[in-house]
């Protein structure tokens, strides 16, 4: 019985896979350094940094695949794998993308991974798909060009966090302007000798002065967005601890909803760069479209999963997975059970 229902299966899909696509359905695939692709990829990366509610901006590294079907009624959709780098920029630095430094592989870099549909019509893109992970370069890789180099550490851990507690303590007391709170921990490591830990962060300015805040939980953000992006070591020596922090405040800036893939679920938040709600994650239940299909719909968020907590970097899986959906896609399921 369980042979037969295989055969049907089988049959079924066959007959899905083996229909002709029919004329004007059959995609191009242009040049990876055609300027129709690469303008594709630099679309790509600018929605990646503008819906970046934490961590670092990324830079396109390659295109690696492109392919371009004919979109009815009218346009074309580009499927597009891309990699990224991560750079220096904090993704609230106004620094454009295209002045941020790439991290070197020395300082443990992270690199991007991702898969777009774009739409494109009358000469322009707009992101209809977006799937990315992204990772840190491997132990071994970081060994090869620096044998000493600390390697990233997790966020929560207890001496990063008490490193970022300590620099903004020791930042508003050096500050005569507004009292500013830990916003973000965004990278750390942990340096064996000497005994200490370097950590970069971002903070939020309040309606506190710096001087004469005592309590921060009597503090309010400002009604006008403040923040900065600071950089830290705390260096542990005997009879106590010394610490070194650079912040760069930038100008204050409204709170602004980001832009969305057109037809993207209305029930679902907008990533925002907020200091007044815990950051949150949405990620997507499926992958892209069947190879080889030129129907295409709207990117959807899904709900926020729960973060690793021993996590060194801000994955950019936990932002960048849409939901495709189209009732032109036949789905076949087999249960041999």
């Amino acid at each position: 019985m369980k042979s037969l229902v295989l055969l049907l299966c089988l049959a079924r899909l066959w007959g899905c896979h083996s229909a002709p696509h029919g004329p004007g359905l059959i995609y191009r695939q242009p040049n990876c350094d055609d300027p129709e692709t690469e303008e594709a990829a630099l679309v790509a990366v600018d929605y990646i940094n503008q819906n970046l509610p934490w961590g670092y901006k990324h830079t396109l590294n390659q295109i690696d695949e492109v392919k371009v079907w004919p979109q009815q009624p009218f346009g074309e959709m580009f499927e597009i794998e891309i990699d990224t780098l991560e750079t220096t920029c904090h993704v609230l630095d106004p620094t454009p993308v295209a002045g941020c430094r790439v991290r070197q592989l020395k300082e443990h870099a992270v690199e991007g991974d991702c898969d777009f549909q774009l739409l494109k019509v009358n000469g322009k893109f707009s992101v209809e798909y977006a799937k990315c992970d992204s990772s840190p370069d491997s132990a071994e890789d970081v060994r090869k060009v620096c044998r000493d180099c600390p390697l990233l550490a997790p966020l929560n851990d207890t001496r990063v966090v008490h490193a970022a507690e300590a620099a903004v303590t020791a930042f508003n007391a050096q500050n005569n302007g507004s009292n500013f709170q830990l916003e973000e921990i965004s990278r750390a490591q942990l340096v064996p000798l000497p005994p200490s830990t370097y950590v970069e962060f971002t903070i939020s300015g309040t309606d506190c002065v710096a001087k004469e805040a005592t309590e921060a939980a009597n503090c309010n953000l400002l009604a006008k967005k403040q923040y900065g992006f600071c950089k830290a070591t705390l260096n542990e020596k005997l009879g106590g601890e010394e610490v070194a922090v650079t912040c760069t405040v930038f100008q204050t800036q409204p709170a602004t909803s980001q832009p969305q893939p057109e037809g993207a679920n209305e029930a679902v938040p907008t990533p925002v760069v907020d200091a007044d709600a815990p950051a949150s994650y949405p990620v997507g239940a499926s992958g892209p479209l069947p190879t080889g299909s030129p129907i295409y719909a709207h990117v959807l968020a899904a709900a926020p999963p729960v973060v690793p907590i021993h996590s060194s970097h801000y994955d950019l899986r936990h932002l960048f997975m849409g939901v495709a959906l189209s009732a032109d896609h036949a789905s076949v399921t087999c249960d041999l059970h």
